[in-house]
């Protein structure tokens, strides 16, 4: 049996998928979370042989919790599911070191077999989301993303020049960059497109 943890926001979804999985008869969904945080602690404790993780969850995402179970949990694999094929998630998946990055609106007979593909050795990412990738570019310097990040989080630029360790100057630069490269005229545009493309 593939023990699996299963971690998605919507219990609807959550749900319906745990018991087509366990319909398969080679998987045995330990646990369930709700939110990213929750993902962390319960693969720490369950130690599941594969976590099952959503991208998009309160508290944490799945790709922040994928790098925390990586890290904490030896042996687990770890496949992201999303529904939003958005070019910066799968360079940041595979920075974390992902084995599988699958899109939600598959059959399970299908998601099924690439689980049990992923078990034995393989990384299998969705066609769709690799071309997806490679047909977008992210133009911001990791410093840009960084300063993009803090604002979104509702950092002033003197919090941030301290938080990077920059001139108040250096940020308004970065944050001006930013801007001009995505063609933005203000921080919140800059913000929402840089997080629509995943790359925040």
């Amino acid at each position: 049996m593939i023990r699996v943890l299963l971690a998605e926001d919507q219990g609807l979804v959550s749900d319906a998928l745990a018991t087509l999985l366990g319909l398969e008869g080679d998987f045995d969904v330990v646990g369930t979370a709700g939110d990213g945080e929750e993902a962390v602690r319960k693969a720490a404790a369950l130690r599941p042989d594969l976590a099952l993780l959503d991208i998009e969850m309160p508290k944490m995402s799945g790709l922040d919790a994928a790098v925390h179970i990586l890290r904490d949990v030896r042996g687990v694999r770890v496949v992201l599911l999303t529904t939003f094929a958005r070019p910066g998630y799968l360079r940041r998946a595979l920075e974390a070191g992902v084995h599988g990055y699958l899109l939600k609106d598959g059959k399970v007979e299908q998601l099924a077999a690439h689980l049990r593909s992923i078990m034995a050795g393989q990384r299998v990412f969705d066609p769709a989301l690799m071309m997806a990738a490679m047909e977008t570019d992210n133009p911001l310097s990791a410093r840009e993303m960084d300063v993009l990040r803090l604002a979104k989080r509702g950092f002033t630029t003197r919090q941030m020049a301290k938080e990077l360790f920059l001139s108040e100057g250096t940020v308004r630069n970065y944050l001006s960059g930013a801007l001009m490269k995505l063609g933005c005229s203000t921080r919140q545009e800059a913000i929402r497109k840089a997080d629509d493309m995943g790359w925040l």
